[in-house]
């Protein structure tokens, strides 16, 4: 069975601070990007698939998928890095079958209707809806950008919005 060593929100996926920082800190030798845009493009894909170390196993699998693997195998093997763009797709995963104890929310970039909470992490209304459905199951939420950060706990980042 995979054990889920980091569970991390960050709308860049696989970049620089995940590769160097993350994966390390995690020991994760397998990172699981979970994206519905991304397993339909073949080309983005590649590029996220390069971006990571030698040493580490990436995946990518539509949300309705990641839930189905996680109940039938949790996975296979691996320490897994578990990525998602957004609140929205780690839902919907959820609502698929995926189960959580812990949540890291990383980078989370500006828009419309969108606040700063912390550092470059903006939240919106249906955001802050997830992540208190969330906490009211008990998942541990904390927000930390890398990981010379002191993790934020969502009770402390829920008094700015």
């Amino acid at each position: 069975m995979a054990e889920l060593v980091l569970t991390r929100i960050d709308s860049r996926l696989i970049h620089g601070q995940v590769v160097t920082k993350w994966v390390g800190q995690s020991g994760a030798n397998r990172i699981i990007v979970v994206s519905d845009e991304l397993v339909n493009d073949e080309f983005m894909k590649n590029i996220y698939l390069m971006a990571a170390p030698p040493s580490v196993k990436v995946d990518v699998y539509g949300s309705e998928e990641t839930g189905k693997l996680w109940k039938e195998d949790q996975f296979g093997t691996g320490k897994v890095l578990l990525l998602f763009p957004s609140l929205a797709v780690l839902k919907q995963t959820l609502d698929a079958g995926l189960e959580l104890g812990k949540l890291q929310v990383g980078g989370l970039g500006g828009g419309p209707s969108r606040k700063v909470v912390f550092q470059n992490i903006t939240l919106d209304d249906k955001d802050v809806e997830i992540l208190k459905e969330l906490a009211g199951k008990g998942v541990d939420i904390i927000f930390q950008t890398i990981p010379e950060d002191k993790p934020q706990k969502f009770e402390e980042i829920l008094k700015k919005y």
